[in-house]
């Protein structure tokens, strides 16, 4: 039985600054291409049944530097959308509602936490059975793959909350005694 390996794509200039970037194709800095292509080395030697990316072109370059070719795009990766705190830092948006926590208090003209949710049931769904023949790669962003996560372990979506994960990490998730468990987390590059 293969792994579920999920990479978060590199640093961008919005996830450095800690804004919100849902929708918005924002490329990686240089730092950023730095860290996918660190990833190389940590997928080397695996046999992948099945490679995956977010349509944004942070996500496709990232498999790309890490060195996984043939990936397919799926639309269901796209990042959490923010709707009207795109763009937006924490800070900005408490400016307007003191106190505000995105995984409790949701966004204005996006998509609730259920909704990110379904898309990552939908994910799942097709990739799970894939694991037979090898290793599964997704390459996407930070709250779709916390989420993502939280499905993957039977938990509700909001708690992809209890998952920090960085920029140009790697995570993988397997299984202990046939029940779905994190056999890594967050691992930078080396």
């Amino acid at each position: 039985m293969g792994e579920l390996i999920l990479l978060r794509h590199g640093e961008t200039e919005w996830a450095r600054e800690g804004r919100h970037t849902g929708r918005t194709d924002v490329p990686l800095t240089p730092e950023g291409e730095e860290q996918a292509r660190a990833l190389a080395p940590l997928l080397a030697n695996r046999r992948f049944a099945l490679v995956l990316t977010s349509p944004a072109e942070r996500a496709r370059r990232t498999a790309e530097l890490a060195g996984l070719t043939g990936a397919e795009t799926d639309e269901r990766l796209w990042e959490w959308d923010y709707g009207a705190y795109e763009g937006r830092s924490t800070p900005e948006i408490r400016e307007e509602r003191p106190g505000w926590y995105l995984w409790r208090d949701g966004v204005i003209g996006g998509e609730t936490v259920d909704q990110v949710g379904a898309r990552a049931d939908a994910v799942l769904e097709r990739v799970l059975p894939m694991l037979a023949d090898g290793d599964v790669v997704l390459t996407a962003h930070g709250h779709i793959l916390r989420v993502l996560t939280a499905r993957r372990l039977s938990l509700p979506p909001a708690d992809g909350r209890l998952f920090r994960l960085d920029t140009g990490t790697l995570s993988t998730l397997g299984t202990e005694h046939e029940q779905p468990v994190i056999a890594s987390w967050n691992v930078p590059p080396s």
